[in-house]
């Protein structure tokens, strides 16, 4: 008798959750650096449920934004990264959404507009708080020549 749906997804949450939670007992890893896995959990369905209906693409949003934001948390968690550092990925994670919906959906040309600018936007302050202050500046006078260079054609 084949398992069904409605049993298997309950089944592997409970064994997700009991490895997280079992974790800090073999690891170095304590359960205060464990907890972005409930952001991530939620990110990873939306991105398996998509896979299993390719045709729901919408799915990917959500899949986006919690996957990223809970690599963000994980990077603070772990001390690899800050908030002062990081917190333009809370522009982006939308802007890959709307990407991946574009790239694996119909591809959809309205998808690429707030893609692009949120993308662009969360770059912009990416290198803004980064240490190389200059590196922006020049990316913006590259990213307009390029206009006005394809505008002569």
């Amino acid at each position: 008798m084949a398992p069904s749906r409605k049993s298997v997804f309950p089944g592997i949450l409970l064994i997700v959750l009991g490895i997280v939670f079992l974790l800090p007992n073999f690891t170095d890893l304590r359960a205060r650096e464990l907890w972005p896995v409930f952001i991530l959990a939620p990110g990873v369905a939306f991105f398996f449920m998509y896979s299993r209906e390719r045709s729901n693409y919408g799915l990917l949003m959500p899949a986006a934004i919690l996957t990223v934001i809970s690599v963000m948390f994980f990077s603070m968690t772990l001390g690899w990264a800050s908030m002062q550092t990081i917190w333009p990925l809370f522009i982006m994670a939308p802007g890959i959404g709307f990407l991946l919906m574009y790239l694996l959906g119909k591809r959809e040309k309205g998808l690429l507009i707030p893609a692009g600018i949120l993308n662009a936007l969360g770059l912009i302050f990416l290198l803004g708080v980064s240490d190389y202050d200059y590196l922006w500046p020049v990316i913006l006078i590259v990213v307009g020549l390029v206009f006005l260079l394809s505008a002569r054609n």
